[in-house]
């Protein structure tokens, strides 16, 4: 089991993010990285591939994350790719 607490996003100060203890990085709400996430992706695959309730992208910092980093490079290596596609099964199946 993984311990989990509260702390306030580094961008606005005001919302609360979950962390856990191997978080290494500062963590931005929601709210904050939306604007990153609104960009539009033109490959049909990766179309597909991000094609997942908000929700996902709401309570993992990860799949946000990999969406914003394709946006801004435009590609992702094979292991992130099914990095996400195991998340995403696991929060299908309610596991996470």
């Amino acid at each position: 089991m993984v311990i989990r607490f509260k702390q306030k996003c580094v961008r606005c100060k005001k919302n609360y993010v979950l962390v856990t203890k191997r978080s290494r990085q500062p963590r931005i709400c929601f709210d904050c990285q939306k604007r990153e996430l609104e960009g539009e992706v033109k490959d049909p695959e990766m179309k597909k591939l991000f094609d997942i309730p908000m929700d996902f992208y709401k309570q993992n910092t990860f799949l946000r994350n990999i969406k914003v980093n394709y946006l801004r490079y435009g590609n992702l290596t094979e292991n992130k790719i099914n990095a996400f596609k195991k998340t995403v099964e696991e929060m299908t199946n309610g596991e996470m």
